[in-house]
């Protein structure tokens, strides 16, 4: 009994008519029962009850307090009720931190889905490339590319990307297609700010051996989105998550570059979610469908294309 025991068991007396039947109901003996409306009413100071062999009789003061008792008691079972049903269905606002690539092409068109299935998980998305506490940003999951350092987080992984290089149709034609990795060095490559270390690209030779040529060009971005746009509008020759250039690539807006020699390295996709906290049905469902909808790299259809 979550509300006052006392309280809950004069309730129930009066509405069953009698201190046997709420005995019964609340898994009491009668003389507990008895008990503890004798204490209710010595914590009162007043009497409630005018107890006879054949019924209970409220006295005016007992009815006053029954009115307000009930409506208490009504009160405590509904919220538990409404509470319990988050342990047993997924419900609720669910905080997604993610980053902006897999955030804006991966994960936004498959979120009507999820709600479809979820109608009452109400979605706060929070898009952002810095890596953040989740428990100080309010977050309940967070979806994270590369290695995970943060050993308090719990994680389950979702799928591996992949880089890919990639320019547009109209570049190639009105500057060549690379041939070999050190061609790169007479194109315009498009590199992430910020990132120096992305802006030397690997490749194997035909030994298997991996070696890095680092590019430049006349255009730096700290956005993916830009730079996917960058190399659509013709810009330069970009390297990206296959994630972002997937259906550019099923569109033929863009094609790859040296794909036979560009040395692919998996970076794999986690979804976290703070250690120790109960893993609630809203975050297990958004957990499995993340799984269920990416594990294998939808994005990746094209690879059976050919190849610049």
């Amino acid at each position: 009994m979550s509300a006052p025991a006392d309280m809950t068991v004069f309730v129930r007396a009066l509405e069953l008519g009698g201190f046997s039947k709420a005995a019964r109901e609340l898994g009491l003996t009668p003389s507990a029962v008895s008990k503890l409306v004798t204490r209710l009413e010595d914590r009162l100071g007043v009497r409630l009850l005018n107890r006879t062999t054949r019924k209970l009789a409220l006295t005016p003061e007992g009815e006053a307090y029954l009115h307000r008792a009930r409506r208490i008691v009504t009160d405590i079972a509904e919220a538990e009720a409404e509470v319990a049903q988050f342990r047993t269905r997924p419900r609720g606002v669910l905080r997604v931190n993610v980053g902006t690539a897999f955030g804006f092409h991966a994960l936004a068109p498959a979120l009507p889905d999820f709600l479809r299935r979820h109608p009452e998980v109400e979605l706060d998305l929070a898009f952002t490339d810095r890596v953040v506490d989740l428990l100080e940003e309010g977050s309940d999951i967070g979806i994270r590319t590369g290695t995970l350092a943060d050993s308090s987080l719990v994680a389950r992984k979702i799928c591996d990307l992949e880089r890919v290089i990639v320019a547009s149709p109209a570049y190639l034609k009105r500057h060549g297609t690379p041939k070999k990795p050190e061609d790169l060095l007479q194109h315009n490559c498009v590199r992430l700010s910020g990132f120096p270390a992305l802006w030397r690209w690997p490749f194997h030779d035909a030994k298997g051996a991996v070696r890095t040529v680092e590019v430049h060009g006349n255009t730096m971005t700290n956005s993916a989105e830009s730079a996917l746009q960058m190399a659509e509008l013709g810009v330069g020759i970009v390297r990206l998550v296959d994630v972002v250039a997937g259906a550019p690539l099923r569109e033929k807006k863009l094609v790859k570059v040296l794909a036979d020699a560009h040395h692919v390295e998996p970076l794999p996709l986690h979804v976290v979610w703070p250690q120790g906290r109960h893993r609630s049905p809203k975050v297990a469902a958004m957990v499995d469908f993340l799984v269920e909808r990416f594990a294998s790299a939808p994005w990746r259809a094209h690879r059976k294309a050919k190849d610049a």
